[in-house]
């Protein structure tokens, strides 16, 4: 064999090893990955002919399959959703052509295919029992659910709203307005429908297939100079009756007014921080920021659950959660501005009920979930979630000032009495946020209650309303609070 042939020989069995190695790499190894892959469409039109397994809120299926097949056709299921768009932002859609929500996260518990189903699959075989994918049961409440969804539907406005449970983490309502009837999307006698009408909600520029609540970030205003005064009270050692510089106008590249109900946060005087907090003074909380330094600010954030952009820290509900920012900032004007929850800050609203959370959990924020368990077809436990810290926030002396602080919000004299429920002490704050734009602020709430035994913290924000966080949103959060708690 001459010197050329014998070169190619060699040539050829390599590029055959590395052909080898790769189908073994692609089978072996990234099946199951391929396989859940959100661009691989197989995964849903070849389940359509199988039973899959429920999604369940307060004990009740909200999504489920039902068997649409003539006599003597093969079985074809059809996916069904219950409260048209109530629901939908959270369980999503199943469709032939992909998913969306819980849906697409517990996919492979749904359909059967998990690992952690081969037991129960291995016994079907044996018994020659129809195969059935796993029933989902999720921690929404739905009185919680029903009440946020009607504030936004009463009122027209679009936004989002997010409940927790702060000891445990459990979501029990995260509304996004508008939202879109997943029963629309999902024909399988009608694909090509079904198919342009996603398509149109795909191209409506009010977003009904965005999960605002999630995944849409928003400049927090006023409701962030909580992070901010767990800062001065975590770095600086401030308390509630330490004063700060309250300027009417405090000049941050343009002029920074108060903003406060009365126009005036002490009469131009030094103010205290539970009097600042209490009417939401924007130019001692600039202060404040400015005190506590551009990297300390960030840093607490953090401590709550902004910045976290790293892929292995990114937070799972178990879809998927934009991560809110607040970055360090070196520029007085721009830190003064930040520390009332504009610049660069900004915020899903997930992540401000977990900082109402964190206050009302003596200072640990727990990991928040939506799945509260995994059931076989027998009802018996496939997994159960167990609450776990997220992170220490704050000192628990910290968080209880900060509760006192926050009850004077929802006070005749506070920024946010339309939060207050009757008979039971609610903590608050309020916030109305710049957009830079001509469409009008966006307007917050977070809270907690009852004050001094806390079952449910909130987050509520309304786009471009154009008023108030203390009458647009908090309205909406006290009625997701009274859903819990009365």
């Amino acid at each position: 064999m001459n010197t050329p042939i014998r070169r190619l020989s060699v040539f050829s069995m390599l590029l055959f090893g590395a052909l080898m190695l790769q189908l073994t790499w692609i089978q072996g190894f990234q099946a199951d990955a391929i396989r859940e892959d959100q661009l691989n469409r197989r995964q849903y039109s070849e389940r359509l002919t199988e039973p899959r397994g429920p999604i369940v809120i307060g004990g009740e299926n909200v999504a489920y399959s039902e068997n649409i097949a003539e006599e003597d056709d093969p079985a074809r299921y059809q996916r069904m959703y219950t409260d048209g768009t109530l629901y939908t932002p959270v369980v999503g859609s199943f469709r032939s052509y992909g998913a969306s929500g819980i849906e697409s996260t517990e996919n492979s518990l749904l359909d059967g295919s998990d690992d952690r189903l081969a037991v129960r699959n291995f016994r079907d075989i044996i018994t020659g029992s129809e195969p059935e994918g796993a029933r989902v049961e999720l921690t929404i409440d739905p009185a919680v659910q029903q009440a946020g969804f009607n504030g936004f539907k009463d009122l027209g406005m679009n936004g989002a709203a997010v409940a927790i449970d702060p000891s445990s983490g459990a979501i029990l309502g995260a509304v996004s307005y508008p939202s879109y009837d997943a029963n629309d999307v999902v024909s399988i006698t009608e694909q090509t429908e079904a198919i342009e009408n996603y398509g149109a909600l795909e191209a409506d520029p009010d977003q009904p297939l965005l999960n605002r609540a999630l995944n849409e970030r928003y400049p927090p205003g006023s409701t962030f100079k909580i992070v901010t005064a767990t800062a001065a009270m975590e770095y600086l050692d401030a308390g509630p009756e330490s004063t700060m510089d309250a300027p009417d106008t405090l000049e941050l590249g343009h002029p920074l007014p108060n903003a406060t109900p009365g126009g005036t946060c002490n009469g131009g005087d030094p103010d205290t921080l539970a009097h600042s907090i209490q009417i939401s003074c924007n130019t001692s909380f600039a202060n404040w920021a400015i005190e506590v330094g551009g990297k300390n600010l960030s840093e607490q954030a953090t401590a709550f659950g902004f910045n976290r952009e790293k892929e292995e820290e990114r937070l799972t509900v178990p879809m998927g959660v934009t991560p809110s920012l607040a970055p360090p900032e070196d520029d007085r004007n721009i830190l003064g501005r930040a520390g009332i929850g504009q610049s660069n800050v900004e915020a899903t609203p997930l992540q401000m009920a977990m900082v109402a959370a964190g206050v009302a959990n003596s200072g640990e924020v727990m990991r928040p979930y939506l799945v509260d368990s995994v059931r076989d077809a027998d009802r018996s436990v496939v997994t159960q979630t167990t609450p776990e810290v997220y992170s220490q926030a704050m000192s628990a002396s910290t968080a209880s000032d900060l509760t006192d602080m926050m009850v004077r919000v929802t006070g005749p004299d506070g920024s946010g009495p339309n939060g207050a429920i009757s008979g039971i002490d609610v903590a608050g704050k309020t916030g109305t946020a710049e957009t830079g734009g001509e469409m009008g602020t966006h307007n917050w709430f977070i809270g907690f209650a009852p004050a001094d035994d806390p079952q449910v913290a909130v987050a509520v924000v309304i786009e471009h309303g154009g008023g108030s966080g203390g009458s647009l949103a908090a309205p909406i959060a006290r009625n997701m609070m009274e859903a819990v708690v009365l």
